[in-house]
């Protein structure tokens, strides 16, 4: 079989017993076909390790990242595993191989003059006072969007000025609820709908939903001013930049976030912090008191 007779027979394999979207399919193809592309007239079982060694540098010199790297020699990968199963190849010359690593971007996170912006616009009627209580806990807290939206009355101490939850990795963890976070969520939970275990309730006895989250976020945000994408995950982002950027403790940040790896972590800094601080309440811009 001809190479395109061969990517026809994979791209259908893929689709029929794979179940993948025709958006995935044409990016299988296309991938594919620069391989068929750069080997011009070589075989397709006469292509070996080095050969797709040099097709990815210069790949990588043309400026591909290394996410498309990985997504291409992957696709190469799967599509000889094929082969090798279906039409008799005796290699899979892409084993072994690696695309080389784009480097992580910083995330995205609000000054603490934009946060402070975004958490100090008065709220207005119920739904505000629910929404500062979110707020205030996403930046005091560092939760996820999912930890916050499925959070019930049973995680919360304010007198301790903890919170309890479990996130990826089904890992369970305490994190500290900063004195405005704690205030906003007193002023929220004497106004919050009986009836149901979910500290932010949607509709019935079900918790908020995740999307309705984040639009009353752009709404917050646009309602102070604020010319930011702001997201639920940029106030996590801004949480441990700011924590990290007081207190330099990466370790502590890490386990409140929630990150297996210190690694992930790391994203957040380039480890030029100040000495470190030992007290939460002494490190965080929200936790700190009034005098």
């Amino acid at each position: 079989m001809t190479p395109t007779a061969l990517l026809e027979a994979y791209i259908a394999y893929l689709g029929s017993e794979r179940g993948l979207s025709h958006h995935t399919l044409e990016n299988y193809a296309r991938d594919l076909r620069v391989l068929f592309i750069k080997m011009d007239n070589v075989g397709l079982d006469a292509i070996q390790i080095q050969d797709i060694r040099r097709i990815l540098a210069g790949l990588h010199a043309q400026g591909l990242s290394g996410k498309s790297l990985a997504r291409t020699l992957s696709a190469w990968r799967g599509f000889y595993h094929y082969l090798v199963k279906r039409h008799g190849y005796t290699h899979n010359p892409c084993e072994g191989l690696h695309a080389p690593k784009s480097p992580r971007a910083l995330p995205k996170a609000l000054s603490p003059d934009q946060t402070r912006q975004l958490l100090e616009t008065p709220p207005d009627a119920t739904l505000q006072a629910r929404d500062q209580a979110m707020l205030e806990l996403f930046y005091s807290s560092g939760l996820r969007l999912s930890e916050l939206a499925e959070l019930k009355l049973a995680q919360l101490d304010l007198a301790g000025g903890e919170v309890t939850v479990t996130g990826k990795g089904n890992k369970t963890r305490i994190v500290p609820v900063g004195s405005r976070a704690a205030l906003a969520l007193s002023e929220w939970l004497t106004a919050r709908p009986a009836g149901t275990d979910y500290v932010f309730p949607g509709r019935g006895i079900s918790h908020l939903g995740q999307r309705a989250i984040e639009l009353r976020l752009k709404k917050w945000a646009a309602r102070a001013g604020l010319e930011a994408n702001v997201h639920p995950h940029v106030l996590r982002h801004s949480f441990a930049s700011h924590l990290l950027q007081s207190s330099g403790d990466l370790r502590a940040v890490q386990e409140m976030l929630g990150h297996a790896s210190i690694s992930t972590t790391q994203i957040y800094t380039r480890l030029d912090f100040q000495h470190l601080a030992k007290a939460y309440d002494a490190a965080h811009p929200r936790a700190k008191r009034k005098s």
